[in-house]
Formats: C-alpha cells, structure tokens, sequence
C-alpha cells in the first residue's frame, strides 16, 4: 500500500495533538494517511504501554487513516543513530509517502527535537540507493518523500505555512480525546503532569482558534518546512 501522508510521532499522541486536523481533512479529500509512532510512550507518567496502545488504535479509528505502527524505540532514549535511521527507512521505502509529517524540530519534550532530526534523516536516505534495506526478506527498492513537514507541539513556533482545519476541529478533539489516561479528567487519581490540566485540553481548541484568526478562517494548524514552500499560482493562497 502507497501513502499520500506518513505522519510520524515519537510518541502515541503527538501526531493527534498536532496534526490530526491536517490528517481528517486529507483522509476526507480521499488520500491514504499513515501513522508512524516510534514509541509506546511507555515513560509517560499517566497510564502504561498496554494502555497506550490502545488508546492509539482508537485514535487511528476516529482518523480513519489505512495503517498505524509502531517501532517500540525506547521512550527517551532512542537515539539519531545508523540502526534507528534504517528502521524508520524501512518503513518510508514499504509505503513510499510523498509527504512526511514529523515533530516540532524545537520543543519542551526532548524526544521531539530528537525525533524530527531522526526522521528528516531517514528521509533523505530512504532515497539513497546504495543504502540496503529488507524487508519480508525482499530487497526494498529507494524511496524519497518529496516533502518533509514539521507540525507544532508545546512551543509556539512561528509557522512557515498553516492548513486551514475550518470543519475538522471536533474530529481533532475527539482523537485526542482518544487518550483517555493522559489527559484532563477531574476524577482520575492520577498524578497530575503538564498535559493534563483542563487548561492543556482546551489549548487544543484555542491555539488552533488563533492560527485560524491570524488566516481569516475559525481553525488552523501551523508547520514549518525544510525548505522554500512553492505555489503555482498567487491564487493559491487564501
């Protein structure tokens, strides 16, 4: 199966926290998303592993993307190294996207930064032919996405371009939502930890409400690219 989109997270939750408006609209346009998650979160203070897990397939359900996987790289300590790179490339060559969506290249979490330089990597030598991978014991054949874009996390990077989610903030929310453990439920024992405030929970809303703001439409999310973002014609732009 061939991807349009392969959104990549390093954890379960990222890709819905900060593209799943993105991801909705273009699932709806008809074209085949994929998640990508490169942990299980296992370190994360609220819920485990297991229950992750399934928080993520009901995310992916709600989404209505064609697959979700997930690499089961150790949470906070993987590293931007050869054998990482090739297991993300493997999967870059299986479903040859055109577009990549990664984490924010400058975030709070550490393994965000760390997983938008892995997978941009990975990226670029996905499409290096002498570079050998296998899988299902056949010889997987080089690929290159065309683009490589980087979603928006905790900070408020200054976006190189945003995607007008107008008509798809309540698909957003209720992925999110998904990930019932994480975040704010005023009857959960839990420890309390920076994303499960109400205030997190309704950010998700308000954030995307400015970015919308800022382009004369209700909801936005914002992306920064690798490189100059090209238009055919002025009309283009809204």
């Amino acid at each position: 199966m061939k991807l349009d989109i392969l959104a990549v997270g390093a954890h379960p939750d990222d890709v819905e926290l900060s593209c799943a408006g993105t991801i909705a609209k273009e699932v709806d346009r008809g074209k085949k998303v994929g998640i990508l998650d490169l942990t299980r979160g296992e370190l994360g203070t609220r819920g485990t592993a297991e229950i992750r897990d399934r928080e993520a397939s009901d995310a992916a359900k709600v989404l209505g993307v064609r697959m979700r996987h997930n690499l089961e790289f150790s949470d906070a300590f993987f590293e931007n190294n050869t054998s990482h790179k090739l297991e993300v490339i493997k999967i870059i060559r299986k479903y040859k996207p055109e577009i990549v969506l990664c984490n924010a290249i400058d975030d709070r979490h550490i393994d965000h930064g760390k997983a938008a330089k892995l997978v941009s990597d990975a990226c670029f030598l996905s499409g290096l032919r002498k570079i050998e991978t296998i899988m299902d014991g056949n010889k997987q054949p080089a690929w290159r996405p065309k683009h490589v874009f980087h979603y928006i996390q905790w900070k408020n990077l200054e976006p190189d371009f945003v995607v007008d989610i107008s008509g798809y903030i309540d698909k957003k929310v209720e992925a999110v939502k998904a990930y019932r453990s994480q975040f704010f439920d005023e009857n959960s024992k839990e420890p309390e930890t920076p994303i499960s405030s109400s205030n997190f929970l309704d950010s998700i809303s308000y954030r995307a409400r400015d970015l919308g703001r800022l382009i004369n439409t209700e909801y936005a999310e914002g992306f920064t690219a690798e490189r100059h973002v090209a238009v055919d014609s002025v009309f283009d732009l809204i």
